[in-house]
């Protein structure tokens, strides 16, 4: 393995000598920690995801022999944090896929490796954080909020992380340095340009430019032109000025979507439009984020759509995920909610055959969906959106989808440019971060057809513009290479 050092020059920039040792001491301690295993060589092999079999995606484990590849092979780099790095992951094996390659799922959290214990353990306290952010204001407010905006935005934090993922390279012994790889979180996209791969695409997920998603040496990926100017100049991202990114190593491309979402915007957005203007149960949406937080805000919103259940004016659909704790919350806290409340647990074929018979039907009531399987639990969203007229959602990655969304309150100051691009190319509401300012948006939109039809009917203008293909753009990036 390559292995060669990026911490010390990023871009053209010299780092300080306190951040590199800061950075050197970081990698030694995750060593005393998990053990030292830069000079085994890990084997990997291929196993079927059976939830994304419609895409014929495999998932990279490790074996005794080497690797043996498909014909055309694309991997697609992820880690669990949260569901946003695993639904942009399926979204770009879906459009390998539609493209005609074979796409491959490496989670490099999910091995029994030195760099995948720091991943995990790296992402605990990431969870914990965005928790405890829901929780008290003042941590929120001191520590959440200015890590999240600014500390993840310094070049210095970018040394640092440089060199703790030089851990990550005994992962990638089997992969030729020429496979196309496009990586949906930072670690994997530095860990396959330490381990010398030539064709890395680093598919940057959020629209606040920060320092903790260079990856020099990849293909910078970006959504948005707002992202990629501040990423070219690397704006804010130290006290003084610092050199740009190369021309050459940063393209706007888009947003990451699946392609079954895409080549079927017209089709979705012509039945919504349908079940509005004949007055059906507005479909609405609403998904637990992959580290449970929000509970109050979930509460609340429930609370405020249960008389518009019962009226006949809403049908609710609330994905879980794989968190069933929120559903004890919530029947905790509502008298007889569990009597209201149709529920798809643990059942993917049931979910499938429900999704598919949405829009051949009038759907009404509280239906609840949970899965234990990441996988499920994450597509099940996916499955959902193409058949509602809302999402309520925090502006994470879902911001980017093409289903209009009321937003939820951020969690963590990087979500806050991913609710301004949506509401300003109009698929989307502005911010909502409270109960007041939620609950009137949702009525608004429940009491005013016309307000509703034209935020769904923008979705098929913005697709003409292509600003939905990112995923597909992404795909060739990563095969043409630099």
């Amino acid at each position: 393995m390559e292995n060669k050092d990026k911490s010390s020059v990023i871009f053209g920039n010299q780092i300080d000598q306190k951040t590199i040792k800061k950075g050197l001491k970081s990698k030694q301690k995750f060593v005393k920690k998990f053990g030292d295993d830069s000079n085994k060589e890990y084997h990997l092999a291929l196993e079927n995801i059976p939830t994304l079999d419609f895409i014929g995606a495999q998932n990279l484990i490790l074996s005794d022999a080497p690797l043996a590849l498909p014909k055309k092979p694309v991997v697609v780099g992820n880690i669990r944090m949260g569901f946003g790095h695993y639904r942009i992951s399926i979204a770009l094996a879906s459009c390998a896929k539609a493209l005609g390659y074979d796409p491959i799922w490496m989670d490099l959290a999910s091995f029994d490796a030195t760099g995948s214990k720091m991943i995990r353990s790296q992402n605990d306290l990431y969870s914990l954080g965005s928790r405890l952010s829901q929780k008290f204001k003042l941590f929120n407010a001191l520590v959440w909020e200015p890590m999240n905006s600014e500390g993840f935005r310094q070049i210095t934090y970018n040394s640092i992380d440089q060199k703790n993922a030089e851990l990550l390279t005994p992962l990638y012994h089997d992969l030729p340095k020429d496979i196309p790889y496009v990586a949906t979180h930072v670690w994997p996209s530095q860990g396959a340009i330490h381990a010398g791969l030539t064709h890395v695409v680093n598919a940057i997920p959020d629209n606040w430019p920060m320092a903790l998603h260079l990856s020099e040496g990849a293909i910078h990926a970006v959504q948005t032109p707002f992202a990629y100017l501040g990423y070219k100049m690397l704006n804010g991202m130290a006290k003084k000025s610092l050199k740009g990114i190369p021309e050459s190593d940063i393209y706007e491309v888009g947003h990451y979507i699946d392609h079954e979402l895409v080549s079927n915007i017209e089709k979705d957005v012509e039945a919504r439009v349908n079940r509005i203007q004949k007055d059906e149960p507005t479909r609405i949406l609403t998904s637990v984020g992959g580290a449970g937080a929000g509970a109050k805000s979930f509460l609340e919103i429930v609370n405020h759509l249960i008389p518009k259940v019962k009226e006949g004016k809403v049908a609710l659909f609330i994905n879980l995920g794989d968190h069933l704790d929120m559903y004890e919350f919530l029947k905790k806290k509502i008298s007889g909610f569990e009597n209201m409340c149709i529920t798809h647990f643990d059942r993917y074929d049931e979910t499938k055959e429900f999704v598919n018979k949405m829009d051949k039907s009038v759907i009404k009531g509280i239906h609840i969906f949970y899965h234990k399987n990441i996988f499920e639990a994450v597509y099940s969203t996916n499955l959902l959106m193409r058949h509602v007229e809302l999402l309520i959602t925090k502006p994470s990655e879902l911001a980017f989808y093409p289903v209009v969304k009321v937003m939820m309150k951020h969690i963590g100051g990087h979500e806050v440019y991913g609710a301004i691009h949506a509401q300003e190319i109009g698929d989307s509401t502005f911010e909502c971060p409270d109960k007041k300012s939620m609950s009137e948006m949702l009525d608004h939109l429940l009491t005013d057809k016309e307000l509703l039809i034209h935020l769904n009917k923008q979705i098929v203008k913005l697709k003409a513009t292509g600003i939905y293909d990112g995923g597909y753009k992404a795909i060739e990036l990563a095969v043409k290479g630099k």
